[in-house]
């Protein structure tokens, strides 16, 4: 198969000023992955690598004209959803892309941070499941997320009419295991050991947009998680040498190259 050489992929999510989650991490890794990366800004956040404090989301007029500006210049070929942190911005997402032809739209879908902050109203949470989640290639919930929208992943994947990557690395024991569930009711499991450290701030954010990089290369969803899954694995392992900040620090999002 032939591969798209430097793909333009679009991330629609949060700053995190301390670099290791959000627009940030995105950043990072679609340039590791040899893509372009867009940005349009749904939130400013106060946090570091202990938690978030604080979280002001953009205004609606303001995200869609970020959006526009980004949409009237380039030939978007994927797109990464991160934090949405009202419903009046997933309804602006939502217009937004049923008005622009994108093959590939992946969302991770936000609803707490690690440290327990909420990232998205429950009237943001009901439209995404409404009106978001079907327009999307993929969604990437976590198991806490999992249970708010159905539990069972293939059940969401009828119900949203998209694909659904459901995330078992908070789970307990010595291996994460993420299982992609099709439309077609195929299904895909990802196993890796877990690593010993305390650096994971972020690690959603970068498996997603790793996603979306590997699909805007014209790789098949099952490979372009699995890719996606072996990249994130060696930022985790470089990452556990890191010593960034006092809490729970960042990957390093450019494995094999100098840490």
């Amino acid at each position: 198969m032939e591969k798209m050489e430097h793909p333009i992929i679009l991330s629609i999510a949060g700053s995190d000023p301390s670099g290791g989650a959000g627009i940030q991490a995105d950043l990072k890794t679609i340039a590791a992955l040899g893509g372009y990366a867009l940005t349009a800004v749904t939130a400013l956040t106060v946090q570091n690598t202990m938690g978030v404090s604080r979280s002001v989301a953009v205004a609606d007029a303001l995200l869609k004209e970020q959006l526009e500006a980004l949409f009237a210049d380039f030939q978007i070929d994927a797109v990464k959803i991160g934090m949405l942190s009202t419903a009046e911005n997933v309804a602006v997402v939502v217009d937004v892309l049923k008005r622009h032809n994108v093959l590939s739209v992946v969302c991770d879908p936000l609803m707490f941070s690690t440290s327990g902050y909420e990232l998205l109203d429950a009237r943001g949470v009901d439209l995404a499941q409404k009106e978001l989640f079907p327009l999307c290639t993929l969604i990437t919930p976590n198991l806490i997320e999992a249970q708010v929208f159905g539990g069972n992943g293939m059940v969401m994947a009828k119900r949203y009419g998209t694909a659904v990557l459901v995330k078992g690395g908070h789970a307990d024991g010595e291996t994460m295991k993420d299982v992609l569930f099709c439309t077609d009711g195929a299904r895909y499991e990802y196993v890796a050991e877990k690593v010993t450290t305390k650096n994971l701030h972020g690690t959603g954010c970068t498996l997603s947009s790793a996603i979306a990089t590997y699909l805007a290369h014209g790789y098949p969803l099952p490979q372009a998680v699995d890719l996606a899954k072996r990249y994130i694995t060696d930022c985790i392992v470089e990452g556990a040498q890191l010593s960034i900040g006092h809490g729970n620090g960042p990957l390093w999002h450019f494995p094999n190259k100098q840490s």
